[in-house]
């Protein structure tokens, strides 16, 4: 069993920063494996946003790449979003997800064992 808590959402200006948390809570000794984020705007499926690996190995789609940084703290078993020159359409509910076991698939909503229950980012004109 383990419970994913996101915290860090908000409401900023175009061009502002926020930084997403995502702690995982786990009731065994297992660190999770990849940890990723999604994003869900308003009439719109979710749809990701960044992976990263236990090794640091880090993946993003391409509306983020040089704005967005995913990281994490192994020994925490927390994961962070750094989110930069946030935009308008950036605006939606972000959501933590984590493997259970490694997968080699990352992107999709079912490569995911386990979910946070949303934060959400709103991005002011």
């Amino acid at each position: 069993q383990v419970l994913l808590l996101e915290s860090g959402g908000g409401l900023v200006q175009a061009g502002g920063s926020l930084r997403l948390s995502c702690a995982a809570r786990t009731f065994s000794s297992n660190t999770m494996g990849t940890m990723g984020w999604f994003l869900q705007a308003p009439g719109k499926e979710r749809e990701f946003v960044a992976a990263i690996r236990w090794s640091d190995t880090t993946y993003y789609t391409d509306s983020v790449k040089g704005r967005f940084t995913i990281s994490r703290d192994n020994a925490k078993n927390v994961v962070y979003l750094q989110m930069n020159s946030l935009k308008p359409e950036d605006t939606a509910v972000y959501y933590c997800a984590a493997q259970r076991a490694y997968s080699g698939y990352y992107s999709g909503i079912s490569n995911y064992d386990y979910w946070g229950q949303g934060t959400q980012v709103t991005v002011s004109s």
